[in-house]
């Protein structure tokens, strides 16, 4: 069992194929960038994924299964292939041998950002915690993430208390929050995510 499939339980049922067809995106992504052999490799795959997603927007989907998802459970919800696409660049962003981490936060911050439409919610705090979601997410897949640029996104998060409908979402925060090197799925994870739940911190 993943985190994720944690998380997963607290999306409204009929919004978990949408939640499964973003964060599959991701994932793959996540996968490239972390399993290719080589940098040059890993960008051209990542842009073949960025190109593909663009294309759902105006033709019907090829027959890899991700891509299917996001055409059978996104764009019908409001989210084009183009929306899903942006998260390419942050995951891009990884490949440069000097990182810019503001760069590679936006991943997160559109992530959340998509994933809000899905649960009809727009919270202010989104972003941020988008943001330290795409931060500790990189550490937890091996990425040196600089000490100081965790420290700015759990300070910016410190006071704020999430509104229910954001839950679900920020869930991933509370998770990608915690030691990197912590097993996923614990139950010392499933009690933060409970107490985030009844909570809102983080």
């Amino acid at each position: 069992m993943r985190d994720r499939d944690l998380v997963r339980v607290y999306w409204p049922i009929e919004l978990r194929p949408a939640f499964d067809a973003l964060f599959g995106i991701d994932d793959v992504m996540g996968v490239v960038v972390v399993n290719a052999s080589q940098p040059a490799l890993r960008a051209i795959k990542l842009a073949w994924w960025r190109a593909a997603l663009e294309r759902l927007d105006q033709a019907p989907p090829p027959g890899e299964p991700r891509l299917q998802a996001v055409a059978a459970e996104l764009l019908n919800r409001g989210i084009s292939g183009a929306d899903v696409a942006g998260i390419e660049d942050g995951w891009a962003a990884l490949l440069d041998e000097e990182i810019d981490w503001e760069r590679m936060a936006t991943r997160g911050e559109r992530l959340f950002a998509l994933a809000g439409r899905l649960l009809g919610a727009d919270d202010a705090g989104l972003a941020d915690a988008g943001r330290a979601f795409a931060l500790g997410d990189a550490a937890r897949r091996g990425t040196a993430v600089p000490t100081d640029a965790m420290a700015v996104a759990r300070e910016r998060l410190q006071s704020v208390r999430f509104p229910r409908t954001v839950r679900p979402l920020t869930a991933l925060t509370r998770l990608a929050l915690r030691n990197p090197r912590e097993p996923e799925a614990t139950p010392a994870r499933a009690f933060a995510l409970l107490r985030h739940r009844l909570t809102g911190r983080l």
